[in-house]
């Protein structure tokens, strides 16, 4: 019973430090790996993983994938979404890039949720764990609360579309590094591109300040009304506090309000 004990604790703390995912049937000793002599090193940034089975038990061999440099990735990525003429292309592009290694410990890809179609778009920062394991952004306990903040003024999943800057969650749900956002960023710039939408809402501080370009945090940026260009066309943009931090500091929902009822008031008189 002691020793069940001291395992459930261990298993806590490691859930606890971000390693909340499998991404390998077999465990790895890695004092064990330690102790061996170190390989050479290689001539570019490399990544493990478990090497594709041949049937039977899975074992721990591992093969190493070369990723690119961030400037190499980009322009891999820049190359795969310029070719890309419909959402559908898109997300076969994006299934097929190897420069972001984000790709080799996600489970899922997560493209896009919602209408396609829809005059308001919402880009937020990364898939969490829930959007991981179901495939869409925003389905997890922040995603629920957007929910809500949409059925407040009028709108649901049939009326926006939502997609992410990051298209794979970071592991632990840790804040995407700039060469992971530099990485995929093409991508998102084409998927605004493809669906066109007449108002563009960022949602929290990576997105808004990626697409902005911007070194100011969420505080400022929120509420105001900026453009961003997309292919040619000029869209009404605005960033907004991500749900999951209003869920960390629920007395900033009177500004989201705020927010809210300005995005709203815009949907309105440019539909009139």
């Amino acid at each position: 019973m002691n020793a069940l004990i001291q395992d459930i604790a261990a298993l806590k703390w490691q859930v606890e430090a971000g390693a909340d995912e499998a991404i390998s049937e077999a465990p790895v000793n890695v004092f064990e790996q330690a102790a061996k002599p170190a390989a050479a090193a290689p001539t570019a940034v490399s990544e493990m993983r478990p090497a594709p089975s041949s049937g039977g038990a899975a074992g721990s061999a591992t093969v190493p994938i070369t990723l690119e440099s961030t400037e190499a990735a980009q322009a891999s990525a820049r190359a795969l979404a310029a070719a890309a003429t419909t959402l559908d292309e898109l997300k076969s592009a994006m299934a097929e890039f190897d420069g972001c290694a984000l790709k080799h410990t996600a489970s899922n890809l997560v493209f896009g949720d919602g209408n396609p179609e829809a005059d308001i778009m919402f880009v937020g920062e990364a898939p969490g764990a829930d959007e991981d394991r179901q495939g869409k952004p925003f389905v997890g306990v922040s995603g629920q609360l957007l929910d809500r903040m949409l059925a407040a003024v009028g709108l649901d999943r049939d009326t926006v579309y939502i997609s992410n800057i990051l298209p794979w969650r970071p592991p632990g749900n840790r804040k995407p590094s700039p060469a992971e956002v530099l990485s995929c960023l093409p991508f998102i710039a084409r998927h605004i591109e493809l669906v066109k939408p007449k108002v563009l809402i960022l949602v929290g501080g990576t997105s808004a300040t990626t697409l902005m370009d911007t070194t100011d945090g969420i505080t400022r940026l929120r509420g105001r009304w900026v453009s961003y260009k997309a292919g040619g066309q000029e869209i009404p943009t605005m960033p907004i506090f991500h749900p999951a931090y209003l869920l960390r500091q629920p007395a900033l929902k009177r500004e989201a309000w705020k927010d809210l009822r300005a995005i709203r008031d815009h949907l309105v008189e440019d539909n009139a």
